[in-house]
């Protein structure tokens, strides 16, 4: 099954992936880096998957989301009748439920239903009986409970049932966590839960201002965003799966269940603009909880409750998606020192500021200390935006984002009355000081652009937001050399890979990766603002086309293989999505650029 072939469910606290054919293939319980009682996907059945079928050869099957929801209707045909597949999550509190409704449309089909349950990644096999009126599955700290009309049975540690549904007949499958502790919860009614998940995700998506003429791409773009939120805490994770690959069979597997500051200045913006301030208040709130304290100890990711530990390991009795080994879950790039995403962070803020989200004193306290901190540390290699695992370098990037932090700390003491101190003009005279060295130790006039690294001749994908962030406008001629040699060297088939990791073996990985998917809408944004408004509208229209039928993408994309890569389904992709559309629509471009130095 390709990642493609997956559709997302969400009730804002986990998620799921159901395959084409309606088969569960990953479920975390009780959260998005729980772990998983369904995960088929990264091994094969015995890892776990709920699974319905016909008991006669399929003819055709056909699914879809019910209008702006994530409720998602898999029509299934066979020579006998057809049924209709109703999965959803509601949107709940403290247990978490997965309800399925098999609903006959035609005739009279004959039904199987498989479902392995194997708890903490596929490997534990739980203990089953039948109580509280529902099949209960147990195992640590762990439960869960089927509750169905339909008599099941246990064959070969899996549970089983065969059962008829006719036209207009509607039968329903709830399994719902609890901890093995506590008595189950009351059932809940599967047709109002329905009902009530449906108001839910339609009401949600109605506030959504248009953003014309791709209104269906965006707004589907933020329902999946939406899905990505942890509602406690707001916490926004980068994807619902871990160690989906960026090459096949590759090893540069992740686990993106966690949550990024990087992505912060991107959903802030989407969310905001498009008129959820609710939802970007809670993720600013997040943000704020989750680097409160040393500045020193600031992480570049964290949990959906702000964790900071997130030990990365290899769980060596899972396959991986098509033997992609090593299954990862956790993520050892959290210890990583990157200086762009103090950029972020304070890109965040003021654009959360401009937006209406008011900076108070303990909000302005906070980012004054991490500004401190930067003030000593930004002369210093790191990692980079792409976590290279390679060893620290003095990234083109990561300057210029630190330049964002001081330019946007700059601006905050302008708009919000803050308490400057000595803070405003040092903190000009740093900004400038980056900028000039930026400049100069950051382009190449051999290479005629801005390259990955200082005195490199390799290109990076993430310089395309030089126009961007406003470090420099776009009419710079450096700037326009920047994004023509991207153009012709970090380009396959239209789109844009990050860098060449075969040519300077910079992040110290095997193999290669796919087209990066936000990059190429980063390139729609340049040419945009160039005023090849065609080759940008046609970018987006190309980008548009990857999505799979329900609208979604992962990160990256195979060219050559026509076929998404990494985890699925990623937020930076759907993010990027939002606000290119929003730019090509005549919203606001970018931040107002600094002007070129004279002479430059």
């Amino acid at each position: 099954m390709k990642i493609e072939d997956y559709a997302f469910l969400s009730d804002t606290q986990t998620g799921a992936l159901v395959s084409r054919d309606g088969c569960v293939d990953w479920l975390c319980f009780p959260r998005f880096d729980s772990g998983a009682c369904f995960a088929a996907l990264l091994g094969n059945g015995k890892n776990g998957r709920w699974r319905f079928t016909p008991a006669e050869e399929i003819k055709t099957t056909r699914r879809r989301y019910r209008g702006e929801t994530l409720v998602l209707e898999t029509e299934i045909e066979t020579a006998s009748g057809a049924v209709r597949l109703i999965d959803f999550m509601p949107p709940r509190g403290e247990n978490p439920d997965f309800v399925r409704i098999v609903e006959g449309l035609s005739g009279k089909v004959e039904m199987k239903m498989e479902l392995i349950i194997r708890f903490d990644y596929g490997r534990i096999i739980p203990w089953v009986r039948k109580k509280h009126g529902g099949l209960e599955v147990i195992a640590g700290p762990d439960a869960l409970i089927l509750r169905t009309p339909i008599e099941t049975r246990g064959e070969d540690l899996t549970t089983v049932a065969e059962f008829t549904v006719a036209k207009g007949e509607r039968v329903p499958f709830v399994l719902t966590w609890f901890a093995s502790h506590e008595e189950p919860p009351r059932a809940i009614n599967p047709e109002h839960a329905l009902q009530e998940t449906i108001k839910y995700w339609s009401d949600w998506s109605q506030r959504c201002r248009d953003s014309e003429p791709w209104r269906d791409a965006v707004v589907r773009s933020l329902i999946t965003l939406k899905g990505l939120t942890y509602a406690p805490t707001g916490g926004i994770v980068a994807a619902a799966t871990t160690s989906l690959p960026e090459e096949i069979g590759g090893v540069r597997n992740w686990d993106y269940r966690y949550c990024w500051l990087r992505d912060a200045t991107f959903t802030l913006v989407a969310l905001t603009e498009a008129g959820y301030v609710e939802e970007a208040a809670s993720w600013r709130e997040w943000l704020l909880r989750a680097v409160a304290g040393s500045a020193a100890q600031m992480q570049i990711m964290y949990g959906v409750r702000g964790e900071r530990r997130l030990e990365e390991l290899e769980l060596d009795w899972l396959s991986g998606y098509e033997n992609s080994r090593p299954v990862r879950i956790g993520n050892a790039a959290s210890n990583q020192f990157q200086l762009d995403v103090y950029g972020e962070v304070l890109d965040s803020m003021y654009r959360a500021h401009r937006g209406g989200i008011e900076t108070d004193e303990n909000d302005w306290n906070l980012q004054a200390a991490l500004m401190n901190f930067l003030e000593t540390k930004w002369e210093e290699p790191d990692e980079g935006i792409w976590e290279m695992r390679g060893g620290r370098q003095q990234f083109t990037h990561s300057k210029m984002m630190a330049w964002v932090a001081f330019d946007r700390a700059v601006k905050l003491i302008d708009h919000c009355n803050c308490a400057a101190g000595e803070n405003l003009e040092r903190w000009q005279k740093i900004r400038d000081e980056i900028h000039e060295q930026v400049c100069a130790q950051g382009y190449s006039s051999e290479k005629k652009a801005f390259t990955q690294i200082y005195g490199s001749e390799q290109l990076d994908a993430s310089l395309l937001m030089m126009p961007l962030v406003g470090f420099l406008p776009v009419s710079d001629e450096r700037v326009r050399n920047t994004i023509e040699a991207i153009q012709r060297e970090l380009m396959d088939d239209g789109f844009v890979v990050r860098y060449r990791p075969e040519k300077n073996k910079v992040d110290g990985l095997p193999g290669k990766e796919g087209v990066f998917l936000p990059c190429s809408f980063w390139l729609a944004n340049c040419l945009h603002l160039l005023g090849r408004t065609t080759e940008a509208r046609d970018l987006f229209e190309r980008l548009l086309d990857l999505r799979n039928d329900l609208g979604l993408l992962s990160e990256e994309y195979d060219p050559k293989q026509k076929r998404q890569l990494g985890n699925f389904p990623q937020a930076f992709t759907h993010v990027a999505l939002v606000n290119t559309a929003r730019i090509l629509s005549g919203g606001e471009a970018a931040p107002r650029s600094r002007r070129p130095a004279p002479g430059a």
